[in-house]
């Protein structure tokens, strides 16, 4: 199974549920909890529907969500504790839920109502703040359990008999150090893969009028924005100012770092001399060793898109697997 690592989709999915509980509507909240072949979503996905509001999130590719809905408006789901579904056990009902050749997937589904609200809540606070926790639901009981992460703590969401654990992990997150045209791609491509995407440049100029949609644009220096905000392992920071006051300033204080990406943009020869000179601030060559540089895949890119595509393609390469 696979770790939950909820980015915005189930930020979404779990603030949407908080406001339909506040407004004083019952909630039913399902996840994936098994998969078996291929699936459209991984476990840990979360959706979650309000006969009063509507749906929030995703299971599968919509047939799944579809049938949960008709189930649910027509009352063949009983509220009173968890309940396992199982869909696509048959090739019928694969070719009827449209999953993948040989796949189904299982779900567990909660009613939630009032007494529920502070759980979500929490949960809502600790995603905010990066905090990693574990989400424990009995299958013989409503209500669920929640815990910060220890690292004695399962690291997989695991189903048992009697329960579903599921560990949350901090979203992704992308700092690109240098707002430009690579920039503006970058930070494009990378949010619908997964990355809530922050673009910081002291430069006024290069920020004023500068267009990206969804991105957390930010006048400032990397230095204290990577220790604050960036240091932690789901983060990725990348240097495409092109301008050696910046980009090294950024990979100094990325080193420091638990980054599981670092990287700066630049040809051969200007990576070889980024490298000098990081040699002669003192930078080791364990630390070095972390750089990519040149940044991205070697795809032969030279247009501002394919260059990000290929630093897109390389962070997907080099994010931590969630299995």
């Amino acid at each position: 199974m696979h770790p939950s690592t909820p980015g915005s989709t189930d930020q979404h999915v779990l603030h949407s549920a908080a406001q339909w509980l506040s407004a004083g509507s019952p909630v039913w909240l399902a996840t994936v909890v098994a998969t078996y072949g291929s699936s459209p979503r991984p476990v840990g996905s979360l959706l979650a529907w309000s006969a009063d509001f509507g749906m929030a999130g995703s299971l599968s590719g919509g047939c799944v969500e579809e049938d949960l809905i008709a189930r649910l408006r027509a009352g063949q789901v009983d509220g009173g504790q968890p309940q396992l579904l199982l869909f696509g056990d048959n090739a019928a009902e694969q070719a009827r839920y449209r999953l993948p050749c040989g796949g189904h997937l299982q779900i567990l589904l909660q009613r939630l109502g009032k007494d529920d609200l502070a759980g979500i809540q929490q949960m809502l606070a600790w995603l905010s703040s990066r905090t990693p926790f574990v989400r424990e639901v009995s299958l013989h009981a409503s209500g669920q359990r929640l815990t910060l992460l220890q690292h004695d703590s399962p690291q997989t969401c695991r189903l048992t008999s009697e329960y579903f654990i599921q560990p949350f992990q901090p979203a992704y997150q992308l700092l690109i150090v240098g707002a430009g045209e690579v920039a503006r791609h970058l930070a494009a491509l990378a949010q619908p893969a997964g990355f809530a995407v922050t673009i910081c440049d002291h430069r006024e100029e290069f920020l004023q009028g500068f267009d990206a949609p969804g991105a957390e644009l930010r006048c400032a220096m990397p230095d204290t924005l990577i220790s604050q905000r960036f240091a932690d392992s789901h983060s990725a920071i990348v240097a495409l100012a092109h301008d050696p006051r910046l980009d090294d300033m950024a990979m100094l204080d990325a080193f420091d770092t638990r980054a599981f990406y670092i990287g700066a943009m630049g040809s051969l020869a200007t990576s070889a001399k980024r490298r000098e000179r990081l040699t002669g601030l003192g930078v080791s060559s364990t630390q070095l060793q972390r750089l990519h540089a040149p940044i991205g895949l070697d795809i032969g890119s030279k247009t501002p898109y394919e260059i990000a595509l290929s630093v897109l393609a390389h962070l997907l390469a080099e994010r931590p697997q969630r299995s």
